[in-house]
């Protein structure tokens, strides 16, 4: 049974550290039976309100953020980050790893701020965490970092606008993305392709295509 006051002591139990494929740099508290650990938590959805436990694989669009921050440290440097829709803060990670002056890690579910917390210091970083929904606020970020977030329609229209809005008084927006649907990419720039292992179980393929795009600023 999920105790949804003690996300700590779930991770713990459900997970293992690993380092992702494309960012070995970092380490990551990752499931380690994926049907498992989907199977507790949907079933806990209706009791409990508990969200799918995104935050506990490496998904293509953070990995390939990872890899680019890492690999053009000069994108973040020096400069306050937010990893939104962070899951396990694979993103952010990499940022702090890479420089970042502040890297603050927003997510939705009270067991994704317990992932990012414990990957970052299992990692040795310190960044900020923000439970609650942000889109719409912007706080003065120099770069946006969201991996993954176009899967489904109203949210893309929803986050687009905002992302956007930030882009074009001046923050680098940086997306992560496999392929998904309702990515705009009228409004990106593409800057990097990367081959990304994945989990079967739940991309259907073992190798997934993931892209970095960058929204337009002017």
């Amino acid at each position: 049974m999920i105790d949804p006051a003690e996300p700590a002591a779930f991770i713990a139990a459900h997970t293992a550290l690993m380092a992702p494929p494309l960012v070995p740099e970092i380490q990551l508290h990752l499931a380690t039976e994926n049907a498992d650990i989907w199977q507790q938590t949907e079933e806990a959805l209706g009791d409990m309100g508990l969200p799918p436990p995104f935050w506990a694989f490496a998904w293509a669009g953070g990995q390939a953020l990872g890899r680019y921050v890492l690999d053009n440290p000069d994108i973040v440097a020096d400069k306050r980050v937010l990893d939104f829709a962070a899951g396990g803060a694979i993103a952010g990670l990499c940022a702090a790893r890479a420089g970042a002056e502040q890297v603050i890690a927003s997510e939705l579910d009270a067991f994704a701020i317990a992932a990012c917390e414990a990957n970052a210091r299992v990692n040795g970083y310190d960044i900020e965490t923000v439970l609650g929904d942000i889109a719409g606020r912007d706080e003065g970020w120099d770069v946006v970092l969201a991996g993954d977030v176009f899967y489904e329609e109203a949210l893309a229209q929803q986050l687009g606008g905002w992302l956007e809005r930030l882009a074009k008084r001046g923050a680098r927006v940086l997306i992560g993305d496999p392929g998904r649907a309702f990515l705009p990419t009228g409004k990106l720039d593409r800057l990097a392709e990367y081959s990304v292992a994945v989990t079967r179980d739940l991309e259907d393929r073992e190798i997934r295509q993931a892209k970095v795009w960058q929204y337009k600023r002017a």
